[in-house]
């Protein structure tokens, strides 16, 4: 499908980044496997034979800049972003390429759109931070229920997942953001941001058959409030998260995901309920999956395509929603993530969520 075109992947060798890497075959372009950890990429290089190794580390910018020798974009897909995100997107701003992240931390991504924004614009090329399950799709989700509406009232993002298995990388970011949050929770309100100290509300959430009613987290903050506030009116952004996934992801003994299919997929599976309010009047959409970590790569390659191909809506630093035609981009993942129909429900607000909290 594509002419060639050579794409780093930096941490190609993590959980995410070997899913990366394989789309961009799949999709016809060439990976330029790159890490900090030469041993390791020599090991993942026996899954793709004849493909470029390129060892770099956040630490080294030269190292980074010679990496990039050649590659028409960049994909990070290195956590901690707190830690990689800005020394991969300095080198790629100097190489003159696209920049795309799969990064999930609320923190590392206020830090992309608030120093790389001017110059991003100002180079005439893109920098797409949180391109992933968490912070992209639901962004894009948003978008596409949106419609033709400018503003809206209250944006719901609900994540029913069969289970939560993390990974190595998913777990070291978690730290990193506790840390920088002094242990605190993070909601998005009255179109900002608030680090409180109380703990989150639970309530019931109506998934569709045959997930069906579940107990999920209130205010279990994901990326999503820093993309979809980012370019859409919307001054209540609630995320929730079904109780167990929390429960399963936040232990300390929980284990990697297994693969159970010949793309190295694990058997969770994960629907994203989406309302969107203005006034008495709302829009939802349903969309379903497997794999949250799977389906990142998917998210990220079409991203890069679509840059490459010049099918972008503006420069700088941008969310996909703001940058991709929305409604088309969920069509083109057609073959990862099924969107559905659903008879729309008056969604609880976010204070109604706190008050019914237990």
């Amino acid at each position: 499908m594509e002419s060639g075109q050579p794409v780093m992947v930096f941490g190609a060798y993590g959980h995410t980044g070997r899913f990366v890497a394989a789309e961009l075959v799949d999709r016809g372009f060439v990976p330029l496997l790159s890490g900090r950890d030469a041993g390791k990429l020599r090991a993942l290089a026996e899954s793709f034979p004849g493909f470029n190794v390129r060892p770099a580390s956040v630490d080294d910018p030269a190292s980074l800049y010679s990496a990039l020798n050649g590659a028409a974009a960049v994909i990070n897909c290195a956590g901690p972003f707190a830690d990689t995100a800005a020394p991969v997107i300095e080198a790629a701003l100097r190489a003159g390429i696209p920049y795309v992240d799969v990064a999930a931390e609320i923190e590392a991504n206020i830090d992309t759109f608030a120093h790389f924004g001017d110059r991003a614009r100002g180079a005439g090329t893109v920098v797409l931070p949180a391109m992933a399950f968490y912070g992209g799709l639901g962004d894009l989700l948003a978008t596409a229920t949106m419609g033709d509406w400018t503003a809206a009232d209250e944006a719901h993002i609900a994540y029913g997942l069969s289970s939560w298995h993390p990974t190595a990388g998913t777990r070291a970011a978690g730290i990193v953001s506790r840390q920088r949050r002094a242990g605190r929770r993070v909601r998005y309100s009255g179109g900002r941001l608030e680090y409180r100290d109380d703990s989150p509300p639970t309530l019931q959430w109506p998934f569709p058959a045959p997930m069906g009613v579940r107990t999920v987290i209130g205010e279990f903050t994901m990326a999503d409030v820093v993309t979809i506030p980012s370019h859409l009116s919307i001054p209540e952004v609630c995320t929730y998260m079904t109780a167990d996934a929390a429960r399963e992801v936040s232990t300390s003994d929980a284990s990697a995901p297994v693969a159970v299919d010949e793309r190295g997929r694990s058997a969770q599976t994960f629907v994203v309920d989406v309302i969107v309010r203005s006034g008495d009047v709302e829009r939802r959409t349903i969309a379903r999956g497997q794999d949250i970590y799977a389906v990142s790569a998917p998210l990220a390659v079409e991203a890069v395509h679509r840059i490459l191909c010049g099918q972008t809506r503006t420069t700088g630093v941008a969310s996909a929603g703001e940058l991709f035609d929305a409604p088309d981009f969920l069509r083109a993942l057609a073959a990862h993530v099924t969107l559905e129909p659903h008879q729309a429900r008056r969604p609880l607000g976010c204070e109604d969520s706190v008050a019914a909290g237990h």
